[in-house]
């Protein structure tokens, strides 16, 4: 299978008790390189431009909230099936329902504070890393 590209977001949950290291050792473990990588306070105009395709969503106000909260770590993964191995690698949103050994079982506090973001589809993966990154930043 050819390899693919996504985007990772370790939330400020995460960043604040120092878990990036542990959480990207999980991503390298389970065969993802890191090829990008920036450490950035979002702002509450660039949360909201990030999350806008939940704008409408009762929680949206509470997430850009908790995103501006403290620092994140954006990042591009690379693999084959980049974008499902994320998201099986990060597990369940519920910290609760996420399988042991998850990153989100691991070191998620809440279902609103779970440590990481993902891109959920190939389409939304380059539309996000164009987000956060250009071309140049990110090396393979």
């Amino acid at each position: 299978m050819p390899s693919e590209r996504t985007l990772s977001i370790i939330k400020p949950d995460a960043t604040r008790r120092n878990l990036t290291g542990r959480i990207n050792a999980l991503f390298e473990e389970k065969g993802l390189r890191i090829i990008a990588q920036k450490r950035l306070q979002l702002t509450q105009a660039q949360a909201e431009a990030f999350y806008a395709v939940h704008k409408a969503r009762p929680f949206f106000k509470d997430l850009v909230t908790f995103m501006i909260s403290g620092p994140v770590v954006a990042q591009v993964l690379e693999g084959e099936n980049a974008v499902a191995k994320n998201r099986e690698v990060m597990g369940a949103t519920d910290p609760k329902k996420a399988e042991q050994g998850t990153i989100r079982a691991l070191h998620a506090e809440s279902i609103e504070a779970n440590s990481v973001h993902g891109s959920d589809s190939a389409e939304n993966a380059a539309q996000e890393i164009a987000f956060f990154f250009a071309g140049i930043d990110i090396v393979g």
